[in-house]
Order: structure tokens, then C-alpha cells, then sequence
């Protein structure tokens, strides 16, 4: 069987310029071309589009993962590629693969099999270097911090509160935590200091709401970098530094366009992580698509209690999207880890694990239909392993759920084996839709957490310590009580907890630390242990990547 970077070498790409122009009426002169099968559109073309109508919108979520991932960027592609086989034009909106979880866990994050986005190894890398442009934008702010504090700090900053941290592509737990300016004078103050992930950067989920070059600058001129001795806050604006930041940006914030295997557009725009971020591609990606298919077939990171929750209380409150329908992402192995299976023991046939699993399935199914009001289906990401047993099971205990079921083999055989999911997406797109945030804007921050706790994740309540609590009182005294939040915890279970699979009930989500971010207008509630500077696994998928003698990149999962 081939992998994954075999299949993705093995296919026959077209151009860029000619599949633009041929399935999305896309002239030339729109395209900066990188090399022969990517390209950037222009955000003037862009601006052209307004008038159109906007196609219909699918959000691909998930169930809570294992730590392997259950395949919702290669079901999103699937999905496309089967939109595009039954006659539909539909376009594939993605975020940009991270180099941290390219390098560790994953080894890939550009779909699957035969769904997948191409030039498969070109996106798993550098791409057309957006992350690049949003590392050396936020990392300029910072050393303009130090550099205004060292020539006579005239804003005043009281340097024990400066809120702007450095950030790198990589997953590096050396730089969560670091003492910078030593060596002297020369050198500036000494200060603690840490370094986040390029996708938990603020500058990141500001690159993805901007709606356009004055936004985005006028964004990153309200980012908070610090505070003075009686704590005022200090922007960015102040620092002088936000117009140089755009500068750093203007042309990354030109959306990609890339192919899928079976030469169907795809959009691929930006990337922060759910787990720690907001999870979505960026907004004028999406708008984008939306004027020039269709259907658009988007993803939210992770599992929908923080994806979808998030695409939909952020993104879509703030760039007035109302999605068509929703699409959960479940697999066997998955199911099974939740019915209590350990990573190893997934392989083997376990049906009674699989329906003590389906807790996790049901309450993603009632977050996404009955909580923000979607009409959504089920789709079973197949993998070879799966025992026809545990199909049948699977199908006969969601059958009082209330929603469809479709077993999808895109996988293994591509648009074809995702044809039924297709299908009942187009139905699901023509009912009834009853969207809806899950909280107001009015309501005030420490409900909107606990909203989200206690009705997404089943908790029985919310904590701080004091420290954290008087924070939180601050920014809803000073103004920011109308943003939404953005809780960064764990991935791999309702809870803050990863431990606790399957649907747990009654927990306590403590908030351990509270971020704003102006630009992005959220404020980032920081549950658990969550890091927002993962650490590489004992064996990093980075030990797999080489190149070959004839410069072919291999071991890419």
C-alpha cells in the first residue's frame, strides 16, 4: 500500500492558471503565481467579487480525537472532491499545516490517502511562507518593546507586565519560560520572558479575521503589549510599530490557492490551532470561496467542542457567516478510545468499547444540532481495520440518534467513496437551519465561560484563583466584556482533563490564566494544563522526514 507522499507524488497536477481559469473563471492577471501549481489571488480580485451571491457553506467538525487525529482535513477534502463528482462546483477552504505538529506528532497535515491537498509537500512546509510573515511580524513588535524600554521606555512600561511574548514555528518546551536581555547593558533589562507557538500568536488570529488591509492594520494597531506602573495599557499603535507589522503581512494576507488530487480548487489561508486558538482558516479565504463555488466545504479544528464552538461564536459573530450544515467526523478507533482502549489495542475488534464510546459521538451530535441549531450528519472516516461487526453496531446504536450515518471510504478510494455523504450534505444544505451562537455579547465574560463549560462540556461549574478572577473583572471593567472567549485546553476530552474520555459529566473547568487579545477582539481563557508552546513526543515525527539522493522529500505521513 502506498503512503500518503507516494500517492500525493504519484498524481498528475494541472497548473494553477489553467484550473483557475477553467473550474472558477479565474483570469490570470488575478494570480501570483509560486511556481506552477500554487498561487496567491489578489486581494484586488477579491474586492471584485463583493456583488456575487455567496455559495452554501459545510463545516467539517469532529468528535474529541485520539491523539492520531480521525481525518477531518482528509474528509474535508473527500467531501469536496465528492461535491465536485455529483455535478456540484464546490471549493476545499483549509488552514495552512504548522511546522510544530508537522515536525512532532503528525508528520503531515495536508488530508490522506486518495484526499488529499497538493503540492503535498510544498503545504506541509514553507508554502508560500505566510507562517513566516506572521512569526517575523509578531516578533518585530516584541523587539521593538525592548528596544523602546532600553532608549528610555518614554510609554512608561512597567516591564514585570509587558503581555507580548516571542514566538517559532516549532514545538520547543526549552522556550516556554526564558530570561532575556542578559549580558549587560548593552543587552537591555533583564526580564522574564517565554515563547508561544506561530499559531498561538495574536498576530495569527488577527491575519485570519482581518476582512482587508486596513483592517488587518488597524487590528494589530490595538494589540496590548503591556502595561505601566498603574496599569494602563500600551498598544501597539503607541509603539508606532503597527504599520511595519502590515507591511510584514500585506502580501501573506493573499489567500493560496492549491489543488486537491482530482484537480478540484482549494483555499488554504492561515492556521491557529483550536486546542489553543480559534481553530479556522482565514475569513477573506472563506468569503473568498463563498462568491466563487457553490458549496464551500471548511474545517474547524480538533473536536466540535472547540472547533465548531469556536467557528461559530468568533468567526462567524464577527464575519456575519451563518453555515448550510455540519458535517462529524467519527471513527472506530476513535469510539473505542473513548470506550476506554488504549492507543495500542485500537487495531483489535472491540464492538462493546465502540457503543461505550458512542457517549462522546451523541454529545457532539446534540452540541451541533441542538446547541447551535445545525443540521448535521455523521460521517464515518473508514479505515482498513474496521471489523464489519463494529460497522454494524456503530450504525445500529446511532440509528436513534437522529441523524444520518454514512460510512466514507474517500480515504482509500476518493470522491467515489464519499459520494452518500456527499449527497446527503446537498439535502442537509436545503433544510430547515436554525443557527445560533451559544451566549449574546452582552452576556459577561465569567458567564460566557461558564456557558460554554457547563452546556458544551457537561461541567458542573467553572474556577479561578483569585488572581485569575480579579483579571477577568478587569477587562469586563475596562471594556472588553462584549468580546467572546477562546478557551485553550486540552483536545482529547470534554473536560480539561485528557484523561477523562468519553463524555464526562459534573467536572470543574478551572481557568488558570486569562489572556486579552484586542486585535483579534476575544479573550483567551487558559483551562488546565494546556501549553500554548507544545513540546515535541519522545520519537517526533521529524526523525521520519529526509530527502533522497534525487531531492524528494520522503517519510511525510
Amino acid at each position: 500500500m502506498k503512503s500518503n507522499i507516494e500517492i500525493a507524488q504519484a498524481a498528475k497536477l494541472r497548473p494553477i492558471t489553467a484550473l483557475a481559469q477553467d473550474r472558477l473563471g479565474i483570469p490570470e492577471e488575478a494570480l501570483e503565481p509560486f511556481g506552477r501549481y500554487k498561487a496567491k489571488l489578489s486581494l484586488g480580485y477579491i474586492d471584485s467579487l463583493r456583488d456575487r451571491p455567496d455559495g452554501k457553506l459545510v463545516l467539517v467538525t469532529a468528535i474529541s480525537p485520539t491523539p492520531a487525529g480521525e481525518g477531518k482535513t482528509t474528509t474535508t477534502v473527500g467531501l469536496g472532491d465528492a461535491l465536485n463528482r455529483i455535478g456540484k462546483r464546490a471549493v476545499v477552504c483549509l488552514r495552512e499545516p504548522a511546522l510544530g505538529p508537522v515536525f512532532g506528532m503528525k508528520g503531515g497535515a495536508a488530508g490522506g490517502g486518495h484526499a488529499q491537498v497538493v503540492p503535498m509537500e510544498d503545504i506541509n512546509l514553507h508554502f508560500t511562507g505566510d507562517f513566516a510573515a506572521i512569526a517575523l511580524a509578531n516578533n518585530l513588535l516584541a523587539a521593538m518593546i525592548d528596544n523602546h524600554i532600553y532608549h528610555g521606555n518614554e510609554l512608561g512600561f512597567d516591564v514585570r507586565r509587558i503581555a507580548w511574548r516571542r514566538v517559532v514555528d516549532v514545538n520547543d518546551r526549552a522556550l516556554r519560560q526564558i530570561t532575556a536581555g542578559l549580558g549587560g547593558s548593552p543587552n537591555g533589562f533583564p526580564r522574564e520572558d517565554g515563547f508561544d507557538i506561530v499559531v498561538a500568536s495574536e498576530v495569527m488570529a488577527i491575519f485570519c479575521l482581518a476582512t482587508s488591509i486596513s483592517d488587518l492594520k488597524e487590528r494589530l494597531g490595538k494589540i496590548v503589549v503591556g502595561y505601566t506602573r498603574d496599569q494602563k495599557p500600551i498598544l501597539a499603535r503607541d509603539l508606532k510599530a503597527h504599520g511595519a507589522m502590515t507591511v510584514l503581512l500585506k502580501d501573506a494576507l493573499a489567500p493560496n490557492l492549491v489543488q486537491t488530487l482530482e484537480n478540484n480548487p482549494a483555499i488554504i489561508h492561515g492556521g491557529p490551532f483550536a486546542n489553543i486558538a480559534h481553530g479556522c482558516n482565514s475569513v477573506i479565504a472563506t468569503r473568498t470561496a463563498l462568491k466563487l463555488g457553490d458549496f464551500v466545504v471548511t474545517e474547524a479544528g480538533f473536536g466540535a467542542d472547540l472547533g465548531a464552538e469556536k467557528f461559530i461564536d468568533i468567526k462567524c459573530r464577527k464575519a456575519g457567516l451563518k453555515p448550510d450544515a455540519a458535517v462529524i467526523v467519527a471513527t472506530v478507533r476513535a469510539l473505542k478510545y473513548h470506550g476506554g482502549i488504549e492507543v495500542p489495542d485500537l487495531p483489535k475488534e472491540n464492538v462493546e468499547a465502540l457503543i461505550k464510546g458512542m457517549a462522546n459521538l451523541e454529545r457532539h451530535i446534540a452540541n451541533v444540532r441542538d446547541r447551535f441549531g445545525l443540521p448535521c450528519v455523521v460521517s464515518i472516516n473508514h479505515r482498513a481495520e474496521d471489523t464489519p461487526a463494529e460497522i454494524q453496531a456503530l450504525h445500529e446504536r446511532a440509528s436513534h440518534l437522529g441523524v444520518k450515518v454514512v460510512t466514507a471510504k474517500h480515504f482509500a478510494e476518493g470522491s467515489a467513496g464519499a459520494t452518500e455523504l456527499a449527497h446527503e450534505v446537498v439535502r442537509l444544505t436545503e433544510q430547515p437551519n436554525y443557527f445560533t451562537h451559544l451566549y449574546p455579547d452582552e452576556l459577561p465574560l465569567w458567564d460566557k465561560m461558564k456557558k460554554v463549560a457547563t452546556e458544551l462540556y457537561g461541567a458542573s461549574d467553572i474556577t479561578a484563583d483569585a488572581k485569575v478572577r480579579t483579571s477577568i473583572r478587569k477587562l469586563q471593567e475596562d471594556g472588553y466584556g462584549h468580546y467572546p472567549v477562546c478557551v485553550a485546553k486540552t483536545q482529547y476530552s470534554f473536560s480539561t482533563d485528557p484523561k477523562l474520555r468519553g463524555a464526562p459529566s459534573n467536572h470543574v473547568v478551572n481557568i488558570r490564566e486569562v489572556r486579552l487579545a484586542a486585535g483579534a477582539e476575544f479573550i483567551v481563557m487558559i483551562c488546565g494544563d494546556i501549553m500554548t508552546m507544545p513540546g515535541l513526543p519522545k520519537l517526533p515525527a521529524a526523525c521520519n522526514i529526509d530527502i533522497d539522493e534525487s531531492g524528494r522529500v520522503v517519510g511525510m505521513f
